[in-house]
């Protein structure tokens, strides 16, 4: 399968049975949208490269300990939609698990949780969990004005 972005998102991906593939569904895999493929459909590669960058730069400036990033990768929702809890006892996801997003994992120096991060077209998610996503705790959802120029 082919990519819009010419990412190999297939190499490692346990679930391109699933997937359709991002150049046969004109970039909407697992019936979803991709952060990536609508980026290069309205302003090609320079728009995709500076939009990665972009959001590089405003996880870099939240200011947050020991939150530092040089790259982002793409990641299916449904491997970083964490149920976050509420005080009501009630839990959410935020994230759609058949979209794809800008994401990162840091590990937290010093601690067993890392921060986990997601990019959409119009915000920033950052959280903080433990071993393979328990206990999650939202840091910080920004949401992004369209059309707002990025950092």
């Amino acid at each position: 399968m082919s990519s819009i972005c010419g990412i190999d998102c297939c190499k490692e991906c346990d679930k391109k049975g699933d997937c359709g593939g991002c150049t046969e569904t004109n970039g909407h895999p697992f019936g979803g949208q991709c952060v990536a493929a609508e980026c290069i459909k309205r302003g090609g590669m320079e728009a995709f490269s500076g939009l990665k960058r972009s959001f590089i730069n405003e996880f870099n400036a939240l200011g947050i300990k020991d939150l530092y990033i040089d790259d982002l990768h793409l990641l299916n929702g449904s491997y970083i939609n964490l149920e976050y809890p509420l005080p009501g006892g009630q839990t959410v996801k935020f994230l759609d698990d058949n979209n794809v997003y800008w994401g990162n994992q840091v590990e937290i120096p010093g601690s067993d949780r890392c921060y986990g991060l997601a990019a959409g077209t119009d915000f920033l998610l950052v959280c903080e969990y433990g071993c393979n996503g328990t206990d999650p705790e939202i840091v910080l959802f920004q949401s992004l004005q369209p059309g707002r120029p990025r950092a």
